[in-house]
């Protein structure tokens, strides 16, 4: 355990943090840059005085878990929670979960974007959308934040089939499947990404045949035809950007240009009323 080196990383990474970074109101008064120390504490889920005492390199060897709750407590990203560990004498082993904060850039980005377009985590949650996606695909903010994902949309609804039409769901129910199996190995000991699979299996028999199978990949296209109620058949051609260090995919719909398909979304865009939301 390198105590020093340990102590000066989580004080240049709790200066680096702002309060709106973490959902914390600015206040009034602030004497130091960044969060305060009882805020990462707070965060982390332990005393202030237990991590003011590893800040000022005085502390004992913090646990596994302490380790985890600073690096989530401090938005670290894998290879900075991998560097963590390593100066805490641990070896970082496996993330406990998906990250479920998207870069403000990505969100910027979708903001700005005349076509529908999500941000995915690998057991497909939906972390952001913008007012086309929930106008064509679900009004995302309608529904409570676990069901904000594709899979129990699809295994546990009847909402894709209507969507998607019944060939189409069922290229991705085995893709997404093989997709969310590949998820389990790489976040063994996240219980979301289990308790997910525990619902489709109990809720879905569709699901539970496909999981018997052992299938592991990862999904590249998600390409469908769309039948919405409002504007009718929507082609669309989906184009999936990664964005590796945080294990997201941003999925964004496009239709051929001045087809019909692409004026249906020009409609959607006009009737369409949801904000651009992040879960």
């Amino acid at each position: 355990m390198d105590r020093d080196q340990l102590a000066e990383f989580l004080r240049v990474r709790r200066e680096a943090l702002q309060p709106s970074d973490v959902g914390l109101p600015a206040g009034l008064r602030r004497r130091t840059p960044g969060l305060r120390r009882e805020e990462v504490a707070s965060l982390a889920t332990m005393s202030t005085d237990y991590y003011t005492r590893l800040e000022q390199g005085r502390g004992p060897h913090p646990s596994r878990p302490v380790l985890t709750g600073l690096a989530r407590a401090l938005r670290l990203s894998d290879a900075e929670r991998d560097h963590l560990f390593r100066l805490a004498g641990e070896q970082p082993g496996p993330p406990p979960g998906p990250p479920a904060e998207v870069r403000t850039g990505v969100l910027r980005m979708l903001a700005r974007l005349d076509v529908p377009g999500l941000v995915l985590d690998a057991k497909y949650d939906v972390l952001a959308w913008n007012p086309l996606a929930a106008a064509l695909i679900a009004d995302f903010s309608g529904l409570a934040p676990r069901d904000r994902n594709l899979l129990r949309l699809r295994f546990l609804t009847d909402r894709q089939t209507e969507l998607f039409g019944e060939d189409a769901t069922l290229e991705f129910a085995r893709e997404a499947a093989a997709d969310l199996r590949a998820a389990t190995s790489t976040y063994p000991d996240d219980p979301a990404i289990a308790r997910l699979v525990a619902d489709l299996i109990d809720g879905s028999a569709e699901f539970a045949a496909i999981w018997a199978l052992h299938e592991v990949g990862r999904q590249e296209s998600l390409c469908q035809t769309i039948f919405h109620p409002e504007v009718g058949r929507v082609d669309v051609i989906c184009e999936v950007l990664v964005i590796p260090e945080r294990d997201q995919r941003v999925v964004l719909y496009t239709a051929e240009p001045g087809s019909p398909s692409d004026q249906a979304l020009r409609l959607l865009d006009v009737i369409g009323t949801q904000q651009l939301t992040q879960g």
